[in-house]
């Protein structure tokens, strides 16, 4: 049998392993231990942010033959089907592929029917903003008057999609991205666990590039201990095998690219994206990055106190220069900069030397606010 992808095998089992979302777990562990349960819950929030894996446990928790204080036992015979994935009456609907009038008059006749062992019957329903109107209209009707054994969990990316008649008959709960620290904690555990050496800087690498979503740092981490040899991993793996592995481009090569601009050092600009472009550095990857970079300086340049919004992206090292760098740009003239590359961004897919949209944005960048003797104007 192969062996599991790691965010299935490190998958939460309890809800004290649930890293993050710490605000949402509490209340559900206090509603499960006072039975003050709602008939169904909205999960919204970013993609991997443990949606699916929070509903499974509160499946889990609700079913269980002997919860403590909230928490499943995981050793009773309802916890054990649910783990191995063959409980019957714990039913997970994709609602991408599963959105049609038909699928939900399915639901509304099974769910007549009484669960077959366990004590509810959790309906799971993922990206449930991509329901049609007719569909969801008919989840209307059973959300309305759902069975006394029934148990929903609506979960979705796009909450401002669902319909407001749907969303008001559940409780919502609002996930969060998580931080770098706190992704890169998990990490550590994981690895341990595997018996595999790797850096903090490696691991912070991974965390900045996961976009808040733990399953997106796993799938990373998953990819690296792949590639590694058993005696790579016991030695130690570095940031730049990360980098070289993933083709992710550190924010600190980003924070010295936008030095460059800042200083109008125009030749040297050019010479370190193409060197950069020549060891293998992804060029869409290093413009969508650095746009990113630019939006988080601009928005510090027009209120510094707004820096606590990247705390979760960034490291304290990375946060402080890109604070310094948004004091020494020129308020009127970084709004442009940002301009012209997500402008080079959209010309490189056209471009059939696809560095060129960027080499003509540095120039461009670098111009801004020169005199016209310098600019040749």
């Amino acid at each position: 049998m192969a062996n599991l992808v790691l965010y299935r095998k490190y998958r939460p089992r309890s809800f004290f392993e649930v890293v993050g979302q710490e605000h949402i777990v509490q209340t559900l562990k206090n509603a499960v231990a006072m039975d003050l349960l709602s008939h169904a819950y909205l999960f919204s929030g970013p993609r991997g942010s443990g949606k699916t894996s929070l509903a499974r446990l509160l499946a889990k928790a609700v079913n269980c033959a002997s919860p403590k204080e909230g928490e499943p036992c995981n050793t009773c015979e309802f916890c054990e089907e649910i783990n191995q994935g063959r409980a019957i009456d714990l039913i997970e609907i994709d609602a991408a592929s599963n959105r049609g009038i038909d699928e939900m008059r399915d639901l509304r006749e099974a769910i007549k029917f009484a669960p077959t062992k366990l004590k509810y019957k959790v309906y799971v329903i993922d990206e449930a903003h991509q329901l049609t109107k007719d569909a969801a209209n008919a989840l209307l009707k059973t959300l309305e008057e759902p069975p006394s054994h029934a148990l929903f969990v609506l979960a979705t990316t796009e909450a401002h999609k669902m319909i407001p008649t749907i969303a008001s008959r559940c409780q919502r709960f609002d996930f969060q991205k998580l931080s770098v620290p706190v992704i890169v904690k998990k990490l550590q555990e994981i690895a341990k666990a595997e018996k595999a050496v790797i850096d903090k800087e490696a691991l912070q690498l991974i965390a900045l590039n996961s976009g808040g979503a733990m399953r997106d740092a796993l799938g990373l981490l998953d990819k690296i201990l792949t590639f590694h040899s058993i005696f790579d991993t016991q030695k130690g793996i570095g940031a730049d095998a990360v980098k070289d592995l993933l083709g992710i481009v550190d924010l600190n090569l980003i924070g010295d690219f936008i030095q460059l601009l800042l200083t109008k050092k125009t030749s040297e600009a050019i010479e370190f994206l193409n060197k950069n472009l020549e060891e293998g550095m992804d060029p869409q990857e290093f413009t969508k990055n650095l746009i990113r970079y630019l939006r988080h300086t601009l928005v510090l340049k027009i209120n510094p106190q707004l820096d606590q919004m990247f705390a979760s992206e960034l490291t304290k090292e990375q946060l402080e220069r890109m604070q310094q760098q948004a004091e020494q740009f020129d308020e009127k003239l970084l709004p442009s900069i940002v301009e012209r590359f997500m402008e080079a961004e959209q010309k490189m897919k056209y471009s059939s030397i696809i560095q060129l949209p960027l080499e003509l944005a540095i120039i461009e960048s670098c111009m801004v606010g020169l005199p016209a003797s310098e600019t040749g104007e």
